[in-house]
């Protein structure tokens, strides 16, 4: 099946460079491109995109708010926001809007691409920077300590080594290889795990990986 993609940045140049690459994809098929968030959330509704490639910086109506529109509606389009380093600011307010990954603009394009893919058949994803980064800001919000170490997480030896991986920022498939199990037995246990631990989403897999000692916040 092919995955319909909407783009949505203010900077034509990114949005021209992103439709040339995923236009040469296998698979792939941009079906709309948007210039603000506003007109997003239209495409979203009248194109029923499998994914939406959403910047955070847009006048108007910014990604946040668009892709929290666009995941309380009934189209089930998955949100990938793209960002710079510096959107700090952004990250956690994008991922409570349901964004389902969370990518920087500097990663290579086949990585986007393959992104892209993963995101459209359900999957979360987080870059491992973003990841290390989203760890690293919960840790210094206000009144946060360092976690203490918790074992009675009610989930088995296995599935706290599939949680601890998804803490350090590791996709299905990065997950499979270095578990030696195929990435069918992987999404498996991702979804024991936010099933067990009652998340929403892989990113509060990570958060629960890190209040629970399992990975820690670097620099």
């Amino acid at each position: 099946m092919t995955v319909r993609v909407v783009l949505a940045d203010d900077q034509p140049l990114v949005r021209a460079a992103l439709r040339m690459v995923i236009g040469e994809a296998t698979g792939l098929e941009v079906v709309g491109e948007a210039g603000n968030g506003a007109e997003a959330v239209e495409l979203a509704g009248s194109e029923r995109p499998d994914v939406v490639v959403m910047d955070i910086r847009m006048p108007g109506m910014d990604g946040i708010e668009a892709t929290r529109l666009i995941t309380e509606g009934s189209g089930g389009a998955q949100v990938i926001m793209l960002t710079t380093f510096d959107d700090d600011d952004y990250l956690y307010g994008a991922l409570r809007a349901g964004a389902a990954g969370f990518l920087v603009k500097d990663m290579a394009l086949d990585d986007i691409l393959d992104a892209i893919r993963v995101v459209a058949t359900g999957d979360g994803l987080l870059a491992p920077s973003v990841t290390r980064r989203l760890i690293r800001e919960f840790a210094e919000r206000p009144g946060s300590a360092a976690p203490a170490p918790r074992t009675a997480l009610g989930i088995t030896d296995r599935e706290r080594e599939v949680l601890t991986l998804i803490g350090n920022g590791l996709s299905n498939t990065e997950i499979a290889a270095r578990l030696s199990i195929s990435v069918a037995t992987a999404k498996t246990y991702v979804t024991r795990l936010l099933a067990k631990l009652d998340a929403r989403d892989r990113v509060r897999l990570v958060i629960i990986a890190y209040e629970a000692g399992l990975v820690a916040a670097t620099r």
